[in-house]
């Protein structure tokens, strides 16, 4: 318990801990009122389905753009932003409800315009997490906040049944508008108390691009992504369907807000047995969750009455909870500090599979039932949970984070700006003819360092004439952006270059750089060879020569 509450201590994260609840049991509130209202509305399962994917649906259009921008910009004004979109769309929705204005296709566009908010807000609120508490408390602090917002799942879905049952959907959705300003209050509170740090000086499509093959080109995040995609469309059922199934089962909007209460419950339970259950094994927990969240869903579609269904909810949200927190904290931990908006704007963008499951599940419940739509997909999660360990996720203890001993990795920017792109770097190799296979292997994991850090393109070339010359080609947009990927060289990175050098058989391999540059302009290159030769020298990285550059 000790362990699990650590972050608390921190001021900071004890204040956005706090308003998380808040704002989170107004975000619960509002599902119940947006849900229950657009059955009432429509009648129809797949509308309902439509109405609770309208809250990720944005994800899978503006995630990768909100990651950007979360390493590009000022993150806790980002939060701000983000904020105050969800603020004014609900504010809208409570207005046009109460002037009975509202129609399907209007609450299904607020809906949207809310999670584009979600969508903005969620990387940079997932990014600045580390910079609230100290790195060994990270993997707390993410169960904490999974735990705040478990509590607003156990407290506000039952509050959002009383409220649409007593006083009308209008209300719920007034009760939300406000949630957001404890919220943007506590980000202006913390705001001065931020590390504030340089961001990357490139362009949004420039910084996109990287994000993606950041993930594309990092074998281990590439396949958690893979995990987290196929378990949100599986698990999507549950609380896709669950307001027909409730009312299949005899329930009302009071029953189906107690329903999700449960499973709120459920989840806080999860998140403060957490620690001691990952402390007493030693196998990667995350197979065994997935499947038996689907065995409890199974159950849950199986249900007799409310009664059974609210045990299989509990139990849904139990092992929802150490799914989730376990598969966020492995992403959180991989992800260095320069990439990390983008990072998590790609695990938010697997998630983003979780709509689809959605609107899947409506369409296949409105075919065969709700209890038919519960089993068929939590099998889906079952099987997800037996073949998972061939994805090979590494166990959350065993994740060694990026370690940077030349100091944070931060982009330079002199005064003196050498213009021009694309950069074209040479680096070329004599070898010993029994040494390729071994040089091979190296140059294939240098690849993946290359283009996970900014390189767009990359080649080994051999040379006809001499076929122990090899010659190392990869290319990045900038030259500012090839300085920038130096800062993000980390200790493994810089250890694996040096092993290639000694591939060489002239005691290192021979380096060359060629900037595309504007002809009708000559800069300055004094100072930005100098800075380019230092980081060449600190980075580990293939020594460079003045004649040679």
């Amino acid at each position: 318990m000790t362990t699990a509450v650590a972050p608390l201590r921190y001021r900071e994260f004890r204040s956005l801990w706090a308003a998380t609840i808040f704002s989170a049991t107004g975000t619960f509130i509002q599902t119940v009122a947006g849900s229950w209202l657009m059955f009432e509305l429509t009648g129809s399962s797949t509308w309902v389905g439509l109405m609770v994917a309208s809250s990720t649906l944005p994800f899978l259009f503006l995630s990768l753009l909100s990651g950007a921008l979360a390493d590009m910009f000022d993150r806790a004004r980002l939060m701000v932003i983000a904020q105050s979109i969800m603020a004014g769309s609900a504010l809208t929705m409570a207005v046009l409800t109460q002037l009975d204005l509202i129609t399907p296709g209007i609450l299904l566009g607020l809906g949207l315009v809310l999670g584009g908010g979600t969508t903005l807000n969620l990387p940079a609120w997932q990014a600045l997490l580390p910079d609230l508490v100290p790195r060994p408390l990270l993997t707390s602090a993410i169960a904490l906040q999974a735990a705040a917002f478990n509590t607003a799942r156990a407290i506000g879905p039952a509050l959002g049944g009383v409220i649409v049952v007593a006083y009308g959907p209008a209300l719920g959705f007034g009760v939300n508008a406000v949630s957001y300003l404890s919220v943007i209050a506590v980000v202006f509170l913390i705001a001065p108390a931020l590390t504030v740090r340089e961001r990357d000086a490139t362009s949004v499509l420039a910084a996109t691009s990287i994000g993606i093959r950041y993930a594309r080109f990092t074998p281990k995040f590439r396949n958690l992504l893979g995990v987290v995609a196929f378990f949100s469309v599986t698990s999507a059922v549950v609380q896709a369907i669950l307001p027909v199934h409730t009312d299949h089962l005899g329930g009302s909007a009071g029953s189906f807000g107690l329903m999700l209460g449960l499973m709120g419950a459920g989840a806080l339970v999860g998140a403060f047995v957490r620690p001691r259950l990952m402390a007493s094994t030693t196998v990667n927990t995350v197979p065994y969750t997935i499947s038996l969240f689907g065995l409890a869903g199974v159950g849950l579609g199986l249900a007799p009455n409310l009664w059974v269904a609210g045990v299989g909810m509990l139990l849904c949200g139990f092992f929802w909870l150490l799914t989730l927190s376990t598969l966020n904290a492995t992403a959180q931990m991989m992800a260095p500090e320069w990439i990390r908006g983008r990072a998590m704007s790609m695990y938010n963008l697997a998630f983003a599979g979780m709509p689809l499951g959605s609107i899947l599940a409506g369409r296949v419940a409105d075919q065969i039932g709700t209890p038919g739509a519960l089993v068929a997909f939590s099998v889906g999660s079952v099987l997800l949970g037996l073949v998972a360990p061939r994805f090979g996720v590494p166990r959350l203890d065993d994740i060694e984070a990026p370690m940077f001993s030349n100091g944070a990795p931060e982009p330079v920017h002199p005064e003196t700006v050498l213009e021009g792109g694309p950069v074209i770097v040479l680096n070329t190799w004599h070898i010993d003819e029994g040494d390729y296979p071994g040089f091979a292997r190296v140059m294939n994991q240098l690849r993946l360092v290359r283009l996970s850090t900014g390189a767009y393109r990359w080649r080994l070339m051999r040379d006809v004439s001499d076929p122990t010359r090899f010659t190392e080609l990869f290319a990045v947009r900038s030259w500012e952006e090839h300085l920038a990927q130096h800062s993000r060289i980390d200790d493994a990175s810089a250890d694996l270059i040096r092993r290639a050098r000694e591939f060489d058989r002239a005691g290192g391999p021979r380096n060359r750089h060629l900037v595309a540059v504007d002809v009708a302009e000559i800069a300055d290159f004094e100072e930005m060879v100098a800075t380019h030769a230092e980081m060449h020298r600190v980075d580990g990285s293939i020594s460079l020569p003045d004649q040679e550059t």
